[in-house]
C-alpha cells in the first residue's frame, strides 16, 4: 500500500495518488455501461494546446482500425471537440434503453463528442470545470460502446479537471503525449509525464508533430520550427518516439472535408506496436 504523501492535503478530490488515507481505500473507477467491454484504453494528452492532439487521436484510431482492431474514440475536449467533424459525422448520437448510441465513421471507428449531443456543432459549451469531468465521466458510464478492442481518449490540452477526472476514474492503460519541435518541448512533455507518473499512467510513447516540411520541388526535409530535439527529450523521460510527423497539408484538407480515415499510408504506424506491447 502506498505511503500517504508528506504534502497530502486530505482533499481526495483533487488528488490522484492511491493511498491508504483515501475514503473507500482506493481510488474508484467508474463502471462502463451495461453490456459494454473495452480492453484497453489510450489516452492522447499534450501539455500545450495547438500541437495537433486531435490529429495524432484519429491516426492512431485510423490505423487501428485498418488493422483490424475494434475501435472507438472518447472525445473528452468537451469545450473544443473537433473529432466528428475529422469523420464528417454530423448526425446525432441516440438515446435508447441500452444507453447513448456512439455515431460511427464511414469506417466503422465509434465517436462519442459532445458535438454529438448538441443541436447546433458550433455552439459553444459554457461549462464550469467540475460538470465538463463530469460529462467525460457520462461518456464511459452512459454510452453503449459494445465490445472494443481499444478506446483511443482525445483529451482538452494541460493538465486540468478532465486529464484528472480521466485518470482517476477512468481504466487507462497508457498515455501517448503529443508536443511541436520547439524549444518549449522538454518543459511541455515533463510536465504531462510528472502528471501521469503522480498517476501511476504508463507513458507509451512521444509523437512530434509538425516535425518537418518537405519541398515539393526537391523532397528535402525542412526543419520549420529548429531542429528537432524529441529523441533527447524521449530518452530524458525514459520513453520513446512513436512518430515524427511532417507538417503536410493534406492532413487538413482531409479533416476539414471529415476524410481523415482516408489518409493514405499509416503516419501512425507505430500505435500498432504499442498496441501488441498491450497484449492486443
Amino acid at each position: 500500500m502506498a505511503e500517504v504523501s508528506q504534502e497530502c492535503t486530505h482533499d481526495c478530490g483533487s488528488c490522484g495518488a492511491d493511498c491508504g488515507s483515501r475514503e473507500g481505500g482506493g481510488i474508484q473507477k467508474e463502471k462502463l455501461s451495461d453490456g459494454s467491454s473495452v480492453k484497453k484504453v489510450i489516452g492522447v494528452v499534450s501539455g500545450k494546446g495547438g500541437v495537433g492532439k486531435s490529429l495524432v487521436t484519429a491516426l492512431s484510431a485510423v490505423a487501428a482500425s485498418r488493422n483490424g482492431y475494434k475501435t472507438a474514440i472518447m472525445d473528452a475536449d468537451i469545450t473544443g471537440p473537433s473529432i466528428p467533424k475529422m469523420f464528417g459525422i454530423h448526425e446525432k448520437a441516440a438515446a435508447t434503453e441500452m444507453g447513448i448510441i456512439p455515431c460511427a465513421s464511414d469506417s466503422g471507428i465509434q465517436v462519442m463528442s459532445l458535438n454529438l449531443l448538441t443541436e447546433n456543432e458550433t455552439d459553444p459549451v459554457i461549462w464550469r470545470g467540475p460538470v465538463i469531468g463530469g460529462a467525460v465521466s457520462q461518456f464511459w458510464t452512459d454510452v453503449a460502446w459494445g465490445d472494443l478492442d481499444v478506446m483511443f481518449i482525445d483529451m482538452p490540452p494541460g493538465t486540468g479537471d478532465v486529464p484528472l477526472t480521466v485518470f482517476q476514474s477512468l481504466p487507462v492503460d497508457g498515455i501517448i503525449v503529443v508536443t511541436s519541435p520547439q524549444e518549449l518541448v522538454s518543459m511541455i512533455v515533463e510536465k504531462a509525464v510528472k502528471m501521469a507518473s503522480m498517476m501511476n499512467i504508463p507513458i507509451l510513447g512521444i509523437v512530434e508533430n509538425m516535425s518537418y516540411l518537405t519541398c515539393p520541388h526537391c523532397g528535402e526535409k525542412i526543419s520549420v520550427f529548429g531542429e528537432s530535439r524529441i529523441q533527447k527529450v524521449a530518452e530524458e523521460n525514459g520513453t520513446r518516439v512513436l512518430a515524427q510527423l511532417p507538417i503536410d497539408p493534406q492532413f487538413a484538407e482531409l479533416s476539414d472535408k471529415g476524410r481523415i480515415d482516408r489518409v493514405p499510408g499509416e503516419p501512425m504506424a507505430a500505435v500498432l506496436d504499442v498496441l501488441k506491447d498491450l497484449g492486443l
